[in-house]
């Protein structure tokens, strides 16, 4: 996770800022992304309605405050259908947060910006505040899982690393994405 210069915008490497207003206004909405989606419907469509928010994590913004999240994003992406549908779920329940869903492939220039070891991996949560100031960026997927997924990634055959993974998220129920995504730039 990276976590920009709030006086600022520019990221701590000191690359200037996209022009964020601009790609919020192109992004879909949750809702318009999967009247678009042709893969892992059902799961987005599932993982919002059942999530919950854990108890533990104060989302609750100062009055005037706001939190959008930018989401480097695609349908075919198992990670992302994990995740995605928790911060929906987030955004329709915490006044003050929103999200918008940008196609990771439309958008190359922005995906290079915000590489995970020099790969085109999502999804990217990119948190800005009402100013439209990057506050920092999440992903593609919760820092533990992370590092179980470069340990293993290569060990196991491909169907227990996918099962193991899915079983991940599962127990999880979105929990860490939120914690992790709601402690960028606070």
């Amino acid at each position: 996770m990276t976590v920009a210069d709030g006086r600022t915008g520019a990221r701590a490497d000191g690359a200037s800022a996209p022009d964020f207003p601009a790609l919020w206004d192109e992004a879909l909405t949750y809702e318009a992304f999967l009247a678009t989606a042709k893969e892992h419907v059902a799961l987005w469509q599932t993982l919002r309605k059942t999530a919950t928010l854990p108890d533990d994590v104060p989302l609750a913004l100062p009055p005037g405050a706001e939190r959008r999240l930018l989401v480097l994003n695609a349908d075919w992406c198992s990670d992302a259908a994990s995740t995605i549908p928790v911060l929906a779920a987030l955004v329709d329940r915490v006044p003050g947060w929103s999200l918008r869903l940008l196609d990771r492939d439309s958008h190359p220039a922005v995906m290079d910006r915000y590489l995970t070891n020099g790969a085109r991996a999502i999804p990217i949560v990119i948190v800005l505040d009402e100013a439209w100031r990057e506050l920092g960026h999440w992903g593609p997927r919760p820092s533990v899982l992370q590092a179980w997924v470069r340990a293993n990634r290569l060990v196991l055959d491909k169907a227990t690393f996918q099962r193991e993974k899915r079983t991940w998220y599962a127990r999880d129920r979105g929990a860490t994405t939120v914690r992790e995504v709601a402690g960028v730039g606070r």
